[in-house]
Parts: structure tokens; sequence; C-alpha cells
């Protein structure tokens, strides 16, 4: 089914995300952890991309087993700065011949040391989005970024290349983490000025390690607002209580995103399906489960 029909629905949408694998012998673990995230019966799993001869290779394949072995819609990323735009679009053919119907365009990170821009690669995300819609009738995502793109030197010419995004063909978005829900409802008004009206899944991490999400924020841009901040200093060195309390704060934040008028959950699992039960388990009566 096309995400963009599911987000129709006058209800709310949960989500969840895995990534395959970074070697061959470790398919099966997450194999398993896709098996037990697609039990919980979200709406669609997304299923990330690596750079070209890594975990890129498995994404068709995990994304074919969920819909096909496990009933549930997937959504298949693809980056275009870490490929040629011949194998970029032999990546969507792959895809297309898997039965997958949704693609998530992403530029990517640049690989260290490559030449880019460059003539055989897509540039920008919306370039990217152009190409998939010439192969065909997919329904196709794209990422924004709450708090500005951290390459982007204002947010102003974020929203401005996100408009792009989404005049190329983008039906739907999902954001960047955040841990403050005001930042999204800020996002949410500037984007409307900007005419940008598909829908905005708010991407939410649950945190269950203190090392790994200071790392992430580094990379991305992203705040800690003093609330989270104070959860992280005071149980980050205690794993289980950093657990506990990092899906509690994720379950409050889905709460209010929910009871301010927001349709799209999107969980950034990290391959953990606990915590993925864990909060969907919490919210049972609250998506009406």
């Amino acid at each position: 089914m096309k995400i963009s029909e599911l987000l129709k629905q006058d209800r709310v949408t949960i989500s969840c995300e895995i990534f395959p694998p970074k070697k061959d012998d470790d398919f099966e673990k997450v194999r398993a952890a896709a098996e037990k995230i697609a039990a919980l019966r979200p709406d669609f799993i997304s299923v990330t991309y690596g750079a070209s001869g890594g975990t890129s290779k498995n994404t068709a394949k995990i994304a074919s087993l969920i819909q096909e072995e496990y009933g549930v819609t997937a959504l298949a990323h693809l980056t275009c700065a870490s490929s040629t735009k011949e194998e970029v679009s032999g990546v969507i053919e792959n895809l297309k011949t898997a039965g997958i119907e949704n693609i998530l365009a992403l530029r990517g990170d640049i690989p260290a040391g490559a030449e880019f821009p460059a003539p055989d690669r897509f540039q920008y995300a919306s370039e990217l989005i152009g190409e998939v819609k010439r192969h065909g009738d997919f329904c196709i995502g794209g990422a924004c970024y709450p708090e500005g793109h951290i390459e982007c030197g204002s947010r102003e010419l974020d929203l401005d290349h996100l408009k792009q995004k989404v005049d190329s063909g983008c039906e739907f978005l999902t954001t960047q983490m955040f841990f403050d829900n005001n930042v999204l409802y800020s996002f949410l008004y500037r984007a409307l000025l900007k005419d940008i009206r598909v829908p905005v899944l708010a991407g939410v991490m649950p945190v269950i390690n203190s090392r790994q999400i200071k790392r992430s924020c580094e990379l991305s841009g992203t705040s800690l607002p003093p609330r989270f901040q104070n959860i992280v200093d005071k149980f980050g060195d205690r794993p289980a209580a950093m657990k506990q309390a990092g899906i509690a704060y994720a379950t409050e934040q889905i709460i209010d995103l929910i009871a301010n008028g927001v349709k799209g959950i999107h969980l950034y699992t990290m391959n953990n399906p606990d915590v993925a039960a864990s909060i969907i388990g919490n919210l049972s009566d609250v998506l009406g489960r």
C-alpha cells in the first residue's frame, strides 16, 4: 500500500525504522528484529540505506521481506550522494522488481574523500525525486529538519530547499529527531508559510544510550533541551534506568504531539523491538489500538 494513501486516513499513524546489517553475517539478527517489530503492527516500516557496497544491497531484500512475509507496508530509503546516477537507476529498478511502492529519497552523507558534486551523481534530493518519478508510480517521501539542516546557512534557505523537494514530487516528509516539541510546532508553522502542505511525520528517537545520542546530536545539529539533558546527566551511566527514562520521555513527547494535532509518528527504533513494543504499548489507548 502506498504511504500517501495511509496518511489520508483520519487517524494517527505510527511507523518504525530499522537499518540493514553492516555485515552479511548479521542479517539473521536484523531479520529477527524486523519480524518482532512487524508483529507490533505499525502502519509501515522504513528500511535505511547504507553507502554503496555496504548495507544498501540489503535494503530491498529486507523491505521485501517485511511486505511479503510479515504483511507490513515497507518504505525503502534511497540516497544519491554515495552512488552514481547509473547505480541509483539500478537500485530503483530493483525496488520496483521487489514490489516496493514507497521510497524515501535522500541526498545522504557524502563519502569521505569523494568528489562532490560530481557530474555522474545527483547533487540534491530534489533531483533524486525526479529520477524516482521517471522510473514509475512510486510514492516518494523526503526528510525535513525542524532545526534546519546542519550544512545549510539558514533555516529560511533550508525551507526553500524543502519546498523544492515538494514541488519535485515529494508526497510526505519525515522529520529528523527532535526533543523539544515546540521546535516542531514552530517548524510546521514556518513550513505552512512556504506553502508546504504535504503530511509531516514527527520523527521521535527513544534515547537508551547517552553516549550515542550525544554523538548523534553533534552530527545532526539537534539540540537537547535542559529537561532532557537533566535526564541524560542523571541516568546516563545506569543503562537500565536510562532505557526506562528514555522510553517514558518519548512516550510523553508523543502524547503531546498527538494532543496538538500531529497525525504521524515515526519511531527511530535503532533495531530494538523491545523499545518499540514498550512505547506502542504505552500508547495503546491513545492510538486506539
